[in-house]
Formats: C-alpha cells, sequence, structure tokens
C-alpha cells in the first residue's frame, strides 16, 4: 500500500475518531486489510493513533471520567490484552484475517441496528455483560489493536455526554496502545522504517483532527454513527469474503 493511499486512509479514517472518539482503526484496518497484510499496517498506523489519542486525552481532559477508566475499563480490558497477545503466537494470520472481518460486520450490523432505532437503550449493561465485553474487547485490542467496538457498546451505556465519551475513550486508547507497542516491537512490525513512514502520515492525521474537531463540535452523533456503521458493515464485507476467497484459493 503506497504512501498516498496510507495518507488518504489516515485522513478519512481518523477524521472519523478525532469526531467521535473512536473508529479510526477498525475503519483503517478494515479498508487497508484489503491491500495490506495487518501486522503492517498495525506497525503503520497505532503509532499514529497514538498521537491522536494523547492529543485528545491533553485537550479533552478536563471531561475524562478517570474513576469509570482505571476502575471499570482498563483493568478487564488489560487482562484481555495478554490473553490477545498470547494468541497472536499461536493463531495463523489466514485465520486471523477472516475472523477479525467477521467481527467487524457483526458488530457494525448491531451497530447499525442500534443507530437506525428510534429508541435508544442507555441503561448500564449488567455486571457479567460488562466484564465479558471489556474482557473480549481487550483479547481483540491485544491481536489488532482495536478492541473499539466492544469498548464502545459498553462504554455507551454509562457516558452519556458525548464529549466524556470521546475524551474517556481517547484515554482508554492511549493505555492499550502503550501496552501493545512492545508486542509489535518485538515481531517487527514497528521499526525505524516504519516510524518514518509513521512520521509522514503526521499531516494527514492533522487535517483529519482538525477536520473532526469541527464535526464534533457540531454532531448529529446519530446520522454520524450510521455513516460509520454503514462504511465499516460494507468493508468488513468485502474483507470477509475476500479473506474467504483466498482460502478457499489456498
Amino acid at each position: 500500500m503506497g504512501v498516498v493511499a496510507l495518507a488518504v486512509l489516515v485522513l478519512v479514517s481518523f477524521f472519523v475518531e478525532a469526531a467521535a472518539g473512536f473508529g479510526s482503526m477498525v475503519v483503517a484496518l478494515t479498508v487497508g486489510a484489503l491491500f495490506s497484510p495487518v501486522d503492517e499496517l498495525l506497525g503503520l498506523l497505532v503509532p499514529v493513533n497514538l498521537v491522536l489519542s494523547t492529543y485528545l486525552v491533553a485537550r479533552n481532559r478536563a471531561h475524562v471520567d478517570w474513576r469509570f477508566l482505571w476502575r471499570r475499563v482498563v483493568p478487564l480490558m488489560a487482562v484481555g490484552l495478554v490473553i490477545g497477545t498470547a494468541l497472536t503466537r499461536v493463531v495463523n494470520a489466514g485465520v486471523a484475517k477472516p475472523v477479525f472481518a467477521l467481527f467487524v460486520v457483526v458488530v457494525a450490523a448491531s451497530q447499525l441496528k442500534q443507530a437506525l432505532s428510534k429508541t435508544t437503550n442507555s441503561k448500564p449493561l449488567p455486571e457479567a455483560a460488562r466484564v465479558a465485553g471489556l474482557l473480549g474487547a481487550g483479547v481483540i485490542h491485544g491481536i489488532f489493536a482495536t478492541g473499539g467496538p466492544l469498548t464502545v457498546y459498553v462504554s455507551a451505556r454509562e457516558l452519556s455526554d458525548k464529549h466524556a465519551f470521546r475524551a474517556t475513550l481517547s484515554a482508554v486508547w492511549v493505555v492499550m496502545n502503550v501496552l501493545v507497542m512492545p508486542r509489535l516491537v518485538q515481531d517487527g512490525a514497528v521499526t525505524l522504517d516504519s516510524l518514518r513512514t509513521s512520521a509522514l502520515l503526521l499531516l494527514p492525521l492533522a487535517a483529519g483532527i482538525v477536520l473532526g474537531e469541527r464535526v464534533h463540535a457540531a454532531l448529529d452523533e446519530r446520522k454520524f454513527r450510521i455513516a460509520v456503521a454503514g462504511l465499516l458493515l460494507v468493508a468488513g464485507a468485502v474483507l470477509l469474503v475476500g479473506s474467504l476467497s483466498q482460502s478457499g484459493a489456498a
């Protein structure tokens, strides 16, 4: 995948996260995996995502729900992250890609259904469902550095204010990506060469931040989530079909 294509991908996907607080890595990996290996994309995009999340936390730290972050989210996701990291040692990449695509399709369909519904359920999840959701999010983040959909599903039930929602999720991504970086370095996905390319992507990131901040200020959240969920559903379906076709050809 060329630098220009990567720049466009970063501009679009990181604009989504700057506006909503989540979605950059899911969008970037789902679309990017149609053209490049997932591990290569992770090495290029996780450092860029870390810059974005750090910026959003620093700018909006007054809105971060620190109690929710450290007591309810991080401990469970960290345990899941350890499990997911261990799974990367035994799961074949040819199997991981269709599994990831299926995960995106299921979650995107669920989010699209919820966004299209005229009624919303803002009640916190039962404790067992919350624990399972955040553990699962950590596992997915350990493998793909993008446990966002499940984290969003749990957090949206407890963080009703859009500013607290975006700022707190950004803090989650900072913590999780700091934890996942050593594995990417050890695996050779993050190198000096990859960091040079990541540095070039900071320009489209800046453009995405500017656009995302403007959209967030006047965000019609329901329409925005419908658009993002629809994009993920289509891209996930294309990735699923393509990865299954490659598996069948092999």
